[in-house]
C-alpha cells in the first residue's frame, strides 16, 4: 500500500517544483502530474484536488496551476466537470452524461422490480491501492468490502462489490446488509450527507465470480458500473464495482438538458 499519496493526506507533487529550473512551472506541474496518471498511482476517476490546495502544496499561483491542469484536459489525461472538479480519464472516450444520483437498489425499487440482496462477503480489509487512492485514504486505512447479489424473481440480475472508507463509518462491518440498503446506512445511520457521484459504464465479458454469480458461461456480455460516491464536502466515501447481466436488466439514464457550451463554427463537422 505505501507509496500511493491520496487527496487527503497530500499529492506528493511538493517537491516536483523547481524556481531555478529551465521549464516553466507550469510544465513541470503538468509533467509530474503526467507521471502520476502514467504510473497508476493516480487511478482513473481519481479526483484531483481543487485548484487552490494544488496551489498552495506546490507554492505557486492558482493560474498556474489551472494551465498546467488545461494542458492536460487538451491531451485527455483530465477531465474538468462544472461544479465538482477534476478527474483523470479511464483513457476512452467520457461524455458527461447527467443523472440522478442514486443507489442501485433504488433504481430497481422505482422501476417496479422487487429484488432480495444476497450478502456474499462483509468484512474489514485494507482497502486496494487503488480504492485508497480514489477514496483519497491513508495508506493502509481500513475498510468494508461488501459482495452482494441482487436476485429477483428470474435470477440474479446484478453482482456488486462496495469498498467503504472504515474510519468514516465505525462498526459498519456489523449491519445487516440484507436487510438495510448501503445508501441508507451511509445516510441515515452515519449521517453522511451523499450528494455526488462520478458513474462510468462500459460493456465487458462476463468473468471468474462475476460469471458464477450471475450464472452466467464465461465471457457472456454484462454491463459494468464502477463508481465513486461522494458527501457534500467532496470527500470520497464508497468505490464500487457492478456487473449487471443486461440480458434482465435495461439501464435507463433520465436526462436533464441544461447549459450547453457554445457551438463549434458552422462548417466544423464536429458541431453536427
Amino acid at each position: 500500500m505505501d507509496g500511493v499519496d491520496a487527496a487527503g493526506s497530500g499529492t506528493g507533487l511538493a517537491g516536483a517544483v523547481s524556481r531555478g529550473a529551465p521549464e516553466p512551472l507550469n510544465e513541470q506541474i503538468s509533467r509530474a502530474v503526467r507521471e502520476r496518471i502514467a504510473t497508476g498511482a493516480w487511478p482513473p476517476h481519481f479526483k484531483l484536488p481543487a485548484e487552490p490546495d494544488l496551489a498552495r502544496e506546490l507554492g505557486v499561483n492558482r493560474g498556474t496551476v489551472r494551465k498546467a491542469l488545461a494542458s492536460l484536459t487538451e491531451e485527455g489525461l483530465l477531465v474538468q466537470t462544472r461544479g465538482r472538479g477534476t478527474f483523470v480519464t479511464s483513457g476512452k472516450a467520457e461524455p458527461a452524461i447527467a443523472q440522478r444520483l442514486r443507489s442501485l437498489s433504488e433504481d430497481f425499487r422505482e422501476q417496479g422490480i422487487e429484488v432480495r440482496s444476497e450478502v456474499v462477503d462483509a468484512r474489514l480489509v485494507r482497502l486496494p491501492v487503488t480504492v485508497q487512492a480514489l477514496l483519497g485514504a491513508e495508506a493502509n486505512t481500513p475498510g468494508l468490502r461488501l459482495v452482494r447479489v441482487f436476485r429477483g424473481e428470474e435470477g440474479p440480475l446484478a453482482y456488486l462489490v462496495n469498498y467503504v472508507r472504515a474510519d468514516l463509518c465505525p462498526g459498519i462491518d456489523r449491519v445487516d446488509f440484507a436487510q438495510e440498503s448501503l445508501f441508507g446506512t451511509l445516510e441515515q445511520r452515519y449521517r453522511l450527507d451523499i450528494t455526488e457521484g462520478r458513474r462510468s459504464f462500459s460493456a465487458e465479458p462476463a468473468r471468474d465470480e462475476a460469471a458464477e454469480a450471475l450464472c452466467l458461461e464465461p465471457g457472456a456480455p454484462v454491463l459494468y458500473l464502477e463508481q465513486v460516491t461522494y458527501t457534500r464536502g467532496g470527500q470520497a466515501v464508497e468505490y464500487s464495482d457492478v456487473w449487471i447481466d443486461s440480458s434482465r436488466v435495461k439501464v435507463t439514464s433520465l436526462l436533464d438538458r441544461g447549459p450547453v457550451p457554445p457551438r463549434p463554427d458552422a462548417g466544423d463537422p464536429a458541431s453536427a
